[in-house]
């Protein structure tokens, strides 16, 4: 995948991500992309490592998606336990 489709995942789990965790985080689009996409690396890497399959297909298979919002949600969590912000 091209960097513009990594970007475009990035900001989509990204949100994807804040939207199931609502709370109060510091931080604008680029955050949410930079979430994101550390967010995809980091399920996809997971997805070959516990699973043994490769998650990151392409733009459009759904594990692709499934592993980038997996990812971005774990990283947000620990971005909260860093930072000691709680959702309320």
């Amino acid at each position: 995948m091209g960097i513009i489709a990594w970007i475009l995942i990035g900001l989509i789990a990204g949100a994807i991500a804040k939207a199931l965790m609502p709370g109060k985080d510091p931080g604008g689009c680029l955050v949410t992309m930079l979430l994101g996409i550390v967010g995809g690396l980091l399920g996809g890497w997971l997805g070959k490592v516990i699973f043994g399959v490769h998650s990151i297909n392409g733009f459009f298979h759904l594990s692709t998606w499934i592993a980038a919002v997996v990812g971005s949600v774990i990283v947000l969590m620990i971005y909260r336990l860093v930072t000691g912000q709680r959702s309320r």
